[in-house]
């Protein structure tokens, strides 16, 4: 357990967030302070997890030409001093999904270890328990959604179980709108030793929504889940709840018409924090009463790029009928609720104390070759009006080839610049720092409690490969001083030897 300027998680290994301090600034196109990096033989996107100096990670099973979708997983545990294979373990799936999808793909939930074991999900329908020697121990065909964050909690692996499946070609249509609740998502737990389960809850999470447990003033531990979001979900009525972690049980709810589930809720000083359309709202942990709102679009300062120069400038942001932020790019950090705008390549965050807001623009991509200047690639304002979510610009496109070089994508948003309709990395922090990864291998670190969120604000941009080679949707992950990154392509270890 962690408590970080009020922002407390109840996480195994307290990710995203530990007091401990990470290397700034690196270069894997440049091979400039990498410990070491293994070449992965095919796609996948889930975070690596390192506990008692293992790396867990997972990848699809080896495609043998281009392929847009994939069921079977190959689970991989390495050193984490040395990045040596130690062990991999094929986990099949019922029903495929799209590969390298921008939203999530089969991979993409994170493992869990205990100490004793570690527990893998394979979205397309199974979890897998092994030892530490990747020695089996038990197996459930059980669907999970693909971007579940799975932690531990007493003893209990939790996630996120869906029980609709997608369609042949790996998508989820709007067909289940109107099911029952039997057919509804729900937060799950499974005792970690057996496997069987221990709690579901009743109230409905929406397949979108990135749970991570929180704690209260009197000591529970909690989460809140939210429903609500596109493709037809079934889960009504659109809103959120808290959830009691001992048993699953919901504490109380609060409908919230057309809401978007598809972000972070994170617990501060027993007021949930989280966004709605155009608002950062608060409310009351211990009765779901609503406390403070402030607009995140209206009349807000922003730190501009221009022309080579930075400028202050006072906006309203473009408005989308329901979303406003990167979906799951958010995430509270002592009193500033971070995240990433949906329609310009802002960086916002709140004080949500005051209900100050403030953006920072960032470039859109970083590209590096050796012997030459970084060249930085900025958002082009578009001459149209019609549409203001952020389009592709001046960037090197995702070529979302394997290792291989096999084109292993279902879903051609993946080639896009990582802002605005995708899934984004959850964002992550380390000491005085935040950790901003983008699908197109760009990392933001950014200061962030710094007086101003504006240039001086930026501690480093880094790259996790040459730009278009480097698609990522893995969060970063810290082990004392290094920090693990995963790709299409490779697995990382940033930081001294």
């Amino acid at each position: 357990m962690v408590t970080l300027m009020g922002s407390t998680f109840a996480a195994a290994a307290d990710w995203p967030i530990t007091t401990e301090t990470a290397p700034t600034k690196w270069s894997v196109a440049l091979d400039d302070n990498i410990a070491w990096k293994i070449t992965l033989p095919e796609t996948g996107q889930n975070t690596p997890v390192v506990h008692g100096g293992k790396v867990f990670f997972s990848t699809m099973k080896e495609v043998q030409a281009d392929a847009e979708i994939g069921g079977d997983i190959v689970a991989w545990c390495c050193d984490a001093a040395s990045g040596k294979v130690l062990w991999q373990r094929e986990i099949s799936g019922e029903y495929p999904q799209r590969l390298s999808g921008c939203f999530s793909d089969s991979t993409s939930p994170p493992a869990v270890c205990d100490g004793e074991r570690v527990v893998f999900i394979n979205a397309s329908g199974t979890i897998a328990c092994f030892d530490l020697k990747g020695e089996p121990l038990w197996s459930k065909k059980l669907l999970s959604v693909g971007r579940t964050l799975p932690f531990l909690h007493d003893g209990k692996f939790v996630f996120t179980r869906q029980i609709y499946p997608p369609d042949a070609n790996g998508n989820f249509g709007h067909q289940y709108a109107d099911s029952p609740v039997e057919m509804w998502t729900q937060l799950q737990a499974l005792d970690i030793k057996t496997g069987e389960v221990a709690w579901t809850t009743k109230c409905g999470i929406n397949m979108g929504c990135a749970v991570m447990p929180q704690k209260l003033a009197d000591g529970r531990d909690v989460v809140v889940v939210g429903r609500g979001g596109g493709h037809g979900p079934p889960e009504k009525p659109d809103g959120i709840s808290l959830v009691d972690l001992r048993d699953g049980s919901t504490l109380w709810s609060l409908e919230l018409k057309d809401f978007m589930a598809t972000m972070i809720f994170s617990v501060r000083n027993d007021e949930v924090n989280f966004f709605h359309k155009g608002e950062h709202l608060s409310v009351d942990a211990l009765n779901g009463k609503t406390v403070r709102r402030c607009s995140i679009l209206k009349d807000i300062p922003v730190r501009n790029w221009n022309d080579g120069n930075r400028i202050t400038k006072t906006e309203t942001i473009p408005e989308t009928s329901t979303r406003m932020i990167t979906q799951t790019s958010n995430l509270l950090v002592g009193p500033y609720h971070y995240f990433r705008s949906y329609t310009r390549p802002y960086l916002g965050r709140v004080q949500v104390e005051t209900g100050a807001v403030e953006y920072l623009e960032l470039p859109l991509q970083l590209a590096r070759v050796a012997g030459q200047p970084d060249v930085f690639r900025w958002f082009v304002e578009p001459k149209s009006k019609k549409e203001p979510q952020l389009k592709d610009q001046a960037i090197a496109k995702n070529e979302v080839k394997n290792s291989r070089g096999f084109v292993v994508m279902g879903d051609k948003r993946s080639v896009g610049n990582g802002w605005g309709h995708i899934a984004a990395p959850t964002p992550s922090v380390a000491g005085p720092n935040l950790y901003v990864p983008v699908m197109n291998g760009t990392v933001y670190v950014i200061d962030w409690n710094a007086a101003k969120l504006d240039e001086s604000a930026i501690v480093g941009i880094n790259d996790l490969g040459p730009a278009g080679q480097s698609y990522t949707r893995a969060s970063l992950f810290f082990d004392g001083d290094r920090v693990f990154a995963h790709t299409i392509r490779e697995l990382m270890c940033i930081g001294k030897p």
